[in-house]
């Protein structure tokens, strides 16, 4: 007689013997999903069920491959989806770059579902943590170089130049830097930098589209490098832009520079480098 397998619950903390199989995995082809009783099951919803969207996802993105043709880049991947403006995605994107086994990563870099085991530990919390001289150093190291990472995105700017390219170049300057690009499988986000075109209000997904003339683009770069994580972001014009695009791009900048000037310590002078 061949042996049974014996399965363990996936939920976590639990350990005993899985009899029961979720019948959305079971559809859905996704492996494994084994759990002791339909109280675990239930415990496990809130993350499990991201595992059906995933799936489900990703059954969509072959269905759209499967009907794109060769050179065709402005595939709609939700097609039927209600936009608030002109812009279209432009699909299917080129495949997720790889980053060397080398480059210390965040605990949800590889993750199934991009999340962060660390950051859920903290929800609810109203502590905020304050750093020591030393974390101090390790965040100006960090933000120094997605400075850097964030120039050589905005040299690049220009009317014809698509977002995927801009993100393949943060991609390799990431990687020269030492530094993981925080943004990529971060809940499963597929690129390593957020570029946000006209009404994209953030964390746009780079794709296909070419930059066109009269285009605003925010560009949001975010490196990860022992253990910090360095966030910013800029928004530029992609050559002569109409005045509402100029005057919303410079009240926004007006509005940045009072904020960080009420938010410094009263012993800073206004204008002074802190990083």
């Amino acid at each position: 007689m061949a042996a049974v397998e014996t399965r363990v619950c996936e939920t976590d903390g639990c350990s005993s013997e899985a009899k029961l199989q979720c019948p959305t995995c079971i559809k859905l082809g996704i492996q494994g999903s084994y759990f002791c009783s339909q109280e675990c099951f239930k415990g496990s919803w809130a993350t499990h069920k991201l595992l059906h969207k995933k799936a489900k996802d990703e059954k969509a993105k072959r269905e759209v491959s499967s009907w794109t043709l060769e050179g065709d880049i402005n595939t709609d991947p939700w097609a039927g989806y209600r936009y608030t403006g002109k812009l279209r995605p432009h699909y299917p994107l080129m495949p997720t770059r790889p980053v060397p086994s080398y480059i210390q990563r965040p605990d949800y870099a590889d993750h199934p579902l991009g999340m962060s085991e660390s950051e859920q530990a903290l929800k609810g919390t109203s502590q905020i943590k304050l750093l020591s001289s030393e974390d101090i150093e390790g965040m100006r190291l960090v933000c120094r170089l997605a400075r850097e990472v964030l120039d050589i995105a905005a040299g690049m700017i220009k009317p014809g130049v698509t977002t995927e390219e801009i993100d393949h170049a943060v991609h390799l300057a990431c990687i020269a830097r030492n530094c993981y690009p925080s943004p990529l499988n971060y809940y499963n986000f597929p690129k390593s930098c957020c570029t946000s075109v006209n009404e994209v209000i953030c964390h746009g997904i780079p794709d296909r589209r070419p930059l066109q003339e009269g285009d605003i683009v925010n560009v949001d770069i975010t490196l990860y490098r022992n253990g910090y994580h360095g966030d910013l972001n800029e928004t530029f014009f992609v050559g002569d832009v109409d005045e509402g695009a100029r005057k919303l791009v410079q009240t926004t900048y007006e509005c940045l520079m009072q904020a960080i000037d009420a938010g410094l310590p009263s012993w800073v002078p206004s204008g002074t480098a802190v990083c």
